[in-house]
């Protein structure tokens, strides 16, 4: 491996100079050619790399990084046409540094210093400049190696001998400075990734405050088209109460729709519950919907979502109860109508139970005296049945009110001729309305409990124009139009059974029609 040869003994800073600047790799089984002869340690041949050509390499790769560093910058804030351009000449500058620091003998110091020279005018730039305000941290963290690295190159062009002989103090000085220049790129790295986090927090809450402000528009709009709903159908229901009450105006001039003019009274107190009930949560709601806008102005959107939620089931209830009114404002109108004379499927004993509650109303309103029992006993098997709605309507509320008006008469305190009325005591008017499936036909019967009609008279009941009634109460064409729709149009029978002071039954004899 060679012949042994002493290391010389120096005793000054040179000495520690030597140890210092020097870095020992193990090259086994292999000479350093170009190098003068080293010392054997553990037998094995020792190349010694000078660390200034490393320490000038890193001054001219800092410069570049550093000129990238503000690149990046300058694209992320869009200062790219202010600043790229003098950006690039300065990378070509630090390029241009590198490549005569290693190519022209002796000239790496000049030419580290020069890169010295060119980050410091970008610090510089940095600090007084507003458009990199926000990297200024930047400087602290470059500038003192930057310093050390100025002075070290400076000392080495004036006076090699006292550079030789301080080396070890600036290379410990450069190696502090290193330290730094890591430990505040770490801190400033993390304290960017602290500042990114906060950013993605603001951005979160401002897009919690888009999306709030969107939900209050979202309501408002919902308000504002609820409110209107409201006042349409409010307005709805008052034109149909009209139509309704001109329709009955025109119902009690025709004679063959006489019967309908009882149910004037019947009808109005029928659509007015409903009506009633639409007022009243209208009103609510209009109550709630300022309690609404004030919960939006403070931005309470929980407390906006039940008071929304609170309009919609006062809005469900309007629908209802528009829906109830609409449906008798459209059966009166249905009754109105000349049939059609097509049979459809009918539910008869909801049929009955209306029009017994209508004709009833009807009578109250007229006489605010008069009460009377209704009692009903309905067939739930019979289901629907196939009729002419508008026409069995006619003939039930025909029977109901022919009722109402006989227990009426047998209720008053004298009797047609004038004497005093002795049935009086102990009698509650009743009428008892029911259905009945027996076999293939359906039975539907309207009973009363009044004077029964006289035998005398029995066989002309059905006959056009006879009444019972007096003079300006009757047409006499209730029961004869009723006993043609039974027979005629659908195929049936209408029977009476009555007794004198007892009462009267008139019963619908109906086939099932598939």
């Amino acid at each position: 491996m060679g012949s042994k040869q002493e290391q010389p003994r120096n005793r000054g800073p040179a000495n520690k100079s030597s140890r210092v600047s020097r870095v020992y790799y193990n090259l086994p089984g292999k000479a350093c050619s170009g190098l003068p002869a080293m010392p054997r340690l553990f037998t094995t041949q020792l190349c010694i790399i000078d660390l200034q050509k490393l320490t000038m390499i890193l001054e001219f790769i800092l410069a570049i990084l550093s000129i990238r560093y503000l690149r990046g910058f300058v694209q992320k804030e869009n200062l790219v046409a202010k600043w790229d351009k003098q950006l690039l000449i300065a990378i070509g500058i630090a390029v241009a540094l590198l490549a005569m620091g290693s190519t022209i003998p002796h000239g790496g110091s000049f030419a580290a210093l020069l890169a010295d020279g060119l980050v410091l005018y970008i610090l510089y730039t940095v600090y007084n400049t507003a458009d990199f305000s926000k990297i200024k941290s930047m400087v602290y963290t470059v500038l003192p190696y930057i310093v050390v690295s100025v002075l070290d190159n400076l000392v080495q062009l004036i006076s090699k001998t006292f550079y030789n002989s301080w080396k070890e103090y600036f290379e410990t000085a450069k190696l502090f400075a290193v330290i730094w220049l890591l430990a505040i790129w770490f801190i400033t790295k993390k304290q960017r990734k602290a500042l990114e986090l906060e950013r993605v927090k603001a951005q979160e809450k401002e897009k919690q405050y888009i999306i709030s402000e969107t939900l209050k528009a979202e309501l408002e709009v919902q308000v504002a088209e609820r409110t209107a709903a409201l006042t349409q159908q409010k307005a709805a229901l008052e034109g149909t109460l009209n139509e309704l009450k001109s329709t009955q105006a025109q119902l009690i001039q025709s004679e063959k729709m006489a019967s309908l003019g009882e149910l004037t009274a019947g009808i109005a107190h029928e659509i007015q519950n409903p009506l009633n009930f639409v007022n009243n949560f209208s009103e609510v709601n209009t109550e709630l919907i300022e309690e609404l806008k004030e919960a939006i102005a403070k931005g309470d959107t929980a407390e906006a979502k039940l008071i929304a939620d609170d309009i919609s089931a006062n809005e469900q209830k309007i629908n209802h109860h528009g829906k109830r009114a609409d449906a008798i404002v459209k059966g009166m109108l249905q009754h109105s109508r000349n049939s059609s004379g097509q049979k459809e499927p009918t539910d008869i004993n909801a049929l009955a139970d209306e029009y017994l509650r209508l004709a009833y109303h009807g009578l109250r309103a007229k006489d605010k005296t008069f009460n009377a029992t209704m009692k009903t006993e309905f067939d739930e098997s019979i289901g629907k049945i196939n009729v002419i709605p508008q026409d069995m309507g006619r003939v039930i509320l025909n029977l109901i009110t022919n009722a109402f008006y006989a227990v009426a008469a047998k209720k008053k305190p004298l009797t047609p001729d004038g004497k005093i009325n002795l049935a009086l005591k102990d009698y509650t008017p009743t009428v008892t309305v029911s259905t009945k499936k027996t076999g293939d036909k359906i039975l539907i019967s309207v009973k009363d409990n009044g004077s029964g009609i006289p035998a005398s008279v029995l066989d002309k009941i059905f006959q056009p124009f006879f009444t019972t009634k007096p003079t300006g109460e009757g047409t006499g064409l209730g029961l004869s139009m009723s006993y043609d729709i039974v027979t005629k149009s659908h195929g049936g029978e209408l029977k009476v059974s009555t007794k004198e002071n007892e009462g009267s039954e008139f019963t619908i004899q109906l086939p099932i029609q598939p």
